[in-house]
């Protein structure tokens, strides 16, 4: 093989490619990237058996070829290359890399017939723009179980109905469920995945928001789900197992809810918990035009704050685990929060708010269990 490739495309690219390699692989092999060239273009995949990657690059092919490297040995020298261009030439079981006239490197091939297949990609089962993919998995990903002794809670539940896309997640304190709009493949569609959220997390980290998402469904096996952004292709495999019934944790009717500006809750929610132990929990009162934040005992240090506040119903005194009530304020995009409770001690429900006036809307739905507390 010999090509010549630019520079900065090849970093990007095997750097891209090598993010679904682990640090430590379950065979040595896989943590190779694999490279051919052949009609103008290069195509590197990687794959961890649970994860591939591929995608297509432009270079000029002297010569074609298969290659397996170590991906990300590759990644980090493409990465301090100092030329435009780039030359990756085979010689023998060596790969010779040429930039400019004065920087060579000579890597060591690994055995490409030991490299195993490349799962292939399922069909298409509709796109959405990067931009709404992006923001609703990251929303979605908020209640992701951060352990694996329930394999299913540390999973986003996706559902696809006609143009709606559902996400839920779940770690038993809290729920998220975060609804998007789409273009199916077929109105009819009506099918289900449970993937990985932090493979969901780092993927949307890397995507192009100029672009749409593509995502592919293995349905006749259920095995497998694939994610094509601008020609960077993952597949990823689905959990296996039955993501709990977690429709009937909605309340049917909240008769207690308060409007709030959510910047300046969050702001005072981080002024507080100063002074909160790890976990304990925030205090939040309110009563008919204001809500006091507060924490702390009597015998320890105290903080409190109070914020304006619309509300509806009986005055309620709720507390809540900071950690998680940030992040669940974080995930909202609207500049107001509705919170919704019914009880002190029953999951509370927030969704974000465009005005103050506004209704609240339901595309991101952020359900949390109170802590119980004494005065």
């Amino acid at each position: 093989m010999k090509i010549q490739v630019n520079s900065e495309a090849l970093s990007d690219a095997v750097n891209w490619a090598t993010q679904v390699i682990p640090p430590k692989t379950a065979a040595p092999i896989l943590a190779g990237i694999k490279i051919q060239a052949s009609e103008g273009q290069l195509q590197l995949s990687a794959f961890d058996y649970e994860r591939s990657a591929r995608l297509t690059i432009d270079a000029s092919v002297d010569e074609e070829g298969t290659i397996l490297v170590q991906g990300k040995l590759l990644g980090e020298i493409a990465k301090n290359l100092p030329a435009e261009n780039t030359t990756l030439e085979t010689e023998g079981s060596r790969l010779h890399i040429q930039s400019g006239p004065s920087s060579s490197f000579n890597l060591q091939l690994m055995p490409t017939d030991e490299y195993p297949d490349m799962p292939a990609v399922p069909q298409s089962i509709g796109q959405v723009d990067g931009k709404t993919f992006v923001e609703c998995i990251n929303q979605a990903c908020v209640a992701i179980a951060r352990d694996e002794v329930r394999p299913v809670l540390t999973g986003v539940h996706m559902q696809f109905k006609g143009d709606q896309v559902i996400l839920s997640a779940t770690d038993r304190f809290r729920l998220t469920r975060t609804t998007f709009t789409w273009s199916p493949s077929s109105p009819d569609l009506d099918t289900q995945a449970l993937v990985r959220g932090d493979i969901l997390r780092n993927l949307a980290r890397s995507i192009d928001t100029a672009q749409n998402v593509v995502i592919g469904l293995d349905q006749k096996d259920g095995k497998l789900i694939s994610f094509d952004n601008n020609g960077r292709v993952t597949t990823v495999q689905l959990i296996d197992g039955q993501f709990p019934a977690v429709d009937r944790l909605f309340a049917d009717s909240y008769p207690v809810q308060a409007t709030i500006d959510r910047r300046q809750l969050l702001s005072a929610l981080h002024r507080v918990s100063l002074v909160a132990e790890r976990n304990a929990p925030i205090r939040l009162a309110f009563e008919k035009d204001k809500v006091r934040l507060s924490a702390g005992t009597a015998d320890e240090s105290q903080a409190s704050e109070v914020l304006p506040v619309t509300l509806s119903g009986d005055p309620i005194t709720v507390a809540f685990n900071p950690g998680y009530l940030t992040e669940g304020l974080s995930a909202i995009s609207e500049p107001f929060a509705r919170i919704k409770m019914t009880t002190a001690v029953k999951a509370v429900e927030f969704n974000g708010q465009q005005e103050k006036d506004d209704d609240p809307s339901l595309s991101y739905r952020y359900l949390l269990v109170p802590m119980r507390f004494t005065d």
